[in-house]
């Protein structure tokens, strides 16, 4: 069987069992109380009222900014033009449907006072010069700051006598406050809206516990009937520092019973009311709680067994066999190839662990014929370089008497052109000869790490120019132009003269060697500073060259490694693209490496038309240490 089928299908019996239990227990069982129901019921519908006037603010503070920061307004108020006040600010009323507007200047006289009708229309009630009564208008203009925050405070129109929820916000000019601004909801209009929105009966107490409005028996602001409905101050004054709501007892109003929940009216940080929401008692109907006891009880044990029998299928058809999978995993990781799984069976964990054994089967194979062959290779490694050690050392002996003896012969052939010719042409070949084994001893030295590194004091623009000397002839020859920059201004590094002087020599001649005659060839050099790292020299060798293909600026530094066509190349030393053994790159990195440095290139290719050239790196630590 699949093991999907294995996993899910106890799952789904099981959750089907759950599920029809559930179903029988909710059908037939579950019930709350009536305490539970009306207390949740009450607490949501306060978070609701809450919410419902945090919008109520939100939209209050919108429409008193877009009046506060109506152009030309802050400027009418400093300079005390009523006129331009009341022009400004009045169509604001009605285009942001405001049920009263009140504009103060900073003494904190009415300048513009509107209140909406009934029917829409806005009536214009201003008191011109009259002193403000709300409260929160002096606080703003005593504070005297453009920042700040909005006021709000639920009070009594001066004009129609309804209670209003009133906010207040500065009116800025420049750094200065020069008026205020309020915008004002009837209660009448907003408890309403809260009944609607809570799904309860809503009531607003004033700091004295006098109720200002309630839905109780439709929408009433009749001070006898409100007067039923008032709580004690103490009440008041407790409820208003509660973070939670708080249950009152059950009254009756009208032959009704209702249970009520009280909380403070809470915008931003301002605690500015109390509120009370009002739920019927018929509003649900009571359960008995041994019937919810026993759907807990019975949920439970089935939850419990479907995590129980569930954790035992998964440990036993998943786990156990995924946990012997990851340690031989591991154990391969870490280099045993002798450790199988041992996993046997018919799903998909078991053809997985198959499948791995088997793949470790063949790479233990796979590695025992590689570790074989590498010893092949290193055997064959060791004796290359052996061969290059001792035939460098066996051609010397010859060579340098080949040389001395072709540099007799010139000096006795004085004066016989052609002897004399013949006799140089042998002293150059001989020379380039002992060039060649030099090499060779370089590289057998750099593989067998025996390159000794013997630090001291080197200027590079010192050595770059003796690098330089040593094809002087070759660059006038070839007319090739050959200039440096920067390199007097490096500093001294710590190095081994000779090598790295074998470095620049080796680089100046692949220069030469693969760029035309007429070319030219430059040597600048900057200090190098890297997060983390010792200060670092870098020395660039651009040449006007024929460039390297970007697939062979790593291969150009193995030994032997020539590109393009072997027997295509001239013969000269440093003839256009001469031919040469192919060492000077690898002797360049392996002295770079013994020297904790760099050397590497960059070409943006092969061209011998257009001749893009290319650019030697060399980077060298200036304390000659990582």
């Amino acid at each position: 069987m699949s093991i999907r089928f294995k996993v899910i299908l106890p799952y789904l019996l099981l959750t089907l069992l759950v599920a029809v239990t559930g179903a029988y227990v909710v059908t037939r069982l579950v019930t709350n109380s009536l305490e539970e129901r009306l207390s949740n019921q009450l607490f949501e519908a306060g978070r609701v009222v809450s919410d419902s006037m945090a919008r109520r603010e939100i939209d209050h503070f919108q429409d008193a900014r877009l009046v506060a920061f109506t152009s030309g307004l802050g400027e009418a108020l400093k300079d005390g033009d009523d006129e331009r006040v009341v022009v400004l600010a009045k169509p604001a009323a009605g285009g942001l449907n405001v049920e009263s507007l009140m504009v103060f200047d900073a003494q904190g006289r009415e300048k513009l006072h509107t209140i909406k009708q009934s029917d829409g229309t806005i009536r214009d009630v201003t008191q011109r010069d009259q002193q403000a009564a709300l409260p929160i208008v002096e606080e703003l203009l005593a504070e005297n700051s453009p920042d700040s925050l909005p006021r709000r405070a639920l009070a009594q129109n001066p004009v129609d006598r309804r209670y209003y929820y009133f906010t207040a916000i500065p009116i800025p000019f420049g750094d200065r406050v020069v008026g205020v601004v309020t915008v004002g909801t009837s209660l009448d209009t907003l408890v309403p809206l809260l009944k609607a929105t809570a799904s309860a009966d809503v009531i607003l107490y004033d700091k004295n516990g006098q109720a200002l409005a309630s839905t109780l028996g439709g929408n009433t602001t009749d001070p006898l009937f409100l007067r039923t409905l008032s709580i004690e101050k103490d009440f008041y004054d407790r409820v208003i520092v509660q973070d939670e709501s708080v249950e009152g007892e059950n009254f009756e109003v009208e032959g009704r019973f209702y249970r009520s929940g009280f909380s403070p009216l809470r915008i931003s940080n301002d605690r500015i009311a109390v509120f009370a929401v009002i739920l019927p008692m018929q509003f649900v109907v009571e359960s008995s709680s041994v019937s919810r006891n026993n759907y807990v009880a019975l949920y439970s044990a089935a939850m419990l067994a479907v995590i129980l029998v569930g954790y035992l299928i998964a440990r036993i058809i998943i786990l156990n066999p995924l946990s012997s999978l990851v340690r031989t995993s591991r154990a391969i990781a870490a280099g045993d190839l002798n450790r199988r799984t041992g996993v046997r069976t018919n799903d998909e964990i078991g053809v997985l662990a198959s499948a791995f054994d088997a793949m470790t089967e063949n790479l233990q194979e796979r590695t025992h014929e590689l570790e074989k062959t590498n010893r092949v290779l290193e055997q064959m490694d060791r004796t290359k370089v052996r061969f290059i050690q001792i035939s460098a050392h066996e051609l010397r002996t010859p060579l340098t008497l080949v040389q001395g003896y072709a540099q007799m012969v010139e000096l006795k052939s004085k004066g016989n052109k052609d002897l004399e010719k013949y006799a140089r042409g042998i002293v150059s070949g001989a020379e380039r000869m002992v060039g060649i084994v030099d090499n060779l001893l370089d590289v057998s030295r750099i593989d067998s790490n025996l390159l000794d590194v013997r630090a001291t004091d080197v200027e590079i623009a010192a050595l770059v120019e003796k690098a330089k000397k040593a094809f002087d002839a070759s660059l006038e020859e070839r007319r090739m132009n050959f200039s440096v920059q920067g390199l007097a201004d490096l500093p001294f590094v710590k190095a081994d003269t000779e090598l790295l002087y074998k470095v620049f020599y080796h680089v100046i001649g692949n220069a030469i060697k693969y760029t035309p005659d007429g070319g030219s060839i430059t040597i600048s050099g900057s200090t190098v500073r890297e997060r983390g790292k010792p200060p670092e020299i870098e020395i660039k060798v651009r040449d006007t060259g024929i460039g390297i293909d970007p697939q062979y600026h790593e291969l150009v530094f193995e030994k032997f490694y020539q590109t393009g066509e072997v027997l295509l190349h001239s013969s000269g030393k440093t003839k256009f693209k001469g031919g040469g053994p192919g060492l000077g790159l690898a002797i360049s990195r392996g002295i770079m490496d013994a020297h904790h440095g760099r050397i590497w290139l960059e070409s943006a290719g092969h061209d011998e038309a257009k001749n893009p050239g290319t650019t030697v790196f060399i980077r060298l630590p200036i304390d000659g240490h990582k």
